[in-house]
């Protein structure tokens, strides 16, 4: 069985995959993250030559020898072959089987965006020592800071501490829109001087995410009518339904972790001042102010609801955007 992949080696092992790994099976609900690892785990197999990538689509699922026949060929240059598959679900399994027991030395990189924990092929990656499951969930906190210094480092720019607690704070949910942003950033900072809070703000602090923010604050301060406002201007911006959950999710846990510091004897201005990513300074007052509304045992029982809601917008019927709405707003009325 492969062992459990070390959160704090996760960036060496994409950027070198080891010489016996044959399978590397990306799971989670982060498409972008996923795309961007696997990108990363390609681009490191094959060395940056266009020679040694194959892309395996659907009608490689015809010959289940195709990933383990690709994996063993040698490139016209030589090198080591990276095979890429964007939409691994368990009919290749068996593919996945026959290149994990293959002699290699190429490396089967596959996508699998949604695919439960239950899945046959998830289990058969697993259960092997050469093959590799890596887990691709939306980025929190340190981790999510740590990640958008990488990212802009890449794009030689860097940040000023409040500027990246200010990013930190904002995204997240979705790596490909961070990723966007973060270019958009760089592209407007001044060469060789680090981007200022107020620089960040003035670039990227208009739009869904600033609205959505209002429309969170608003609710748990049981604003309806400003909640109703902002979030009416947030889906106009362009947030989507599962964006405004897991924030919605996001900043009742954050809530709800002050609330048990309070309850533990700490001020209101000391359990916000602990949390991390820090709370953005404009937001403290409303933060605050919502902290003395929502006891920790309510604060507890709304998370568990927002999980609920996010389950109920992926096997219901019923619009995700209707569903997000009726969450905020029933936020701000209780």
């Amino acid at each position: 069985m492969a062992a459990k992949l070390d959160a704090r080696k996760l960036p060496a092992f994409l950027a070198a995959p080891p010489a016996d790994c044959r399978v590397v099976l990306l799971v989670g609900d982060d498409a972008g993250l996923i795309s961007e690892r696997a990108a990363n785990l390609i681009a490191a197999a094959s060395g940056g030559d266009a020679l040694c990538v194959t892309e395996a689509g659907r009608e490689a699922l015809k010959d289940a020898a195709f990933l383990a026949n690709t994996a063993a060929s040698t490139p016209l240059m030589g090198g080591r072959p990276a095979i890429r598959v964007r939409d691994a679900k368990d009919g290749w399994a068996e593919a996945a089987r026959l290149a994990l027991a293959g002699p290699g030395p190429g490396l089967v990189v596959m996508e699998g965006l949604g695919l439960p924990g239950r899945s046959k092929l998830r289990a058969l990656v697993a259960a092997d020592a050469r093959g590799q499951v890596i887990e691709c969930y939306a980025e929190r906190g340190r981790d999510l800071a740590a990640s958008i210094a990488r990212i802009l480092n890449e794009l030689e720019a860097r940040t000023e501490p409040a500027a990246l607690d200010w990013l930190a704070e904002r995204g997240g949910e979705d790596r490909l829109a961070l990723r966007r942003n973060l270019e958009v950033l760089a592209l407007h900072a001044t060469p060789g001087q680090p981007i200022t809070l107020e620089d960040a703000m003035e670039v990227l602090g208009e739009g869904s995410a600033l609205d959505l923010d209002e429309a969170l604050l608003a609710a748990t301060e049981g604003n309806v009518a400003a909640a109703d406002r902002a979030i009416a201007n947030a889906f106009a911006e362009g947030a989507n339904p599962v964006q405004v959950l897991r924030a919605a999710l996001r900043h009742v846990q954050r809530l709800h972790q002050a609330a048990l510091a309070v309850q533990g004897g700490a001020s209101p201005d000391e359990a916000l001042g602990a949390l991390r990513p820090p709370v953005f300074w404009r937001n403290k007052p409303a933060m605050e102010r919502a902290l003395r509304r929502w006891p920790a045992a309510r604060l507890e029982a709304l998370g568990a609801a927002l999980l609920r809601a996010e389950r109920q917008s992926k096997t219901t019927g019923l619009p995700d955007e209707v569903i997000a709405r009726q969450v905020v707003l029933g936020m701000a009325r209780r």
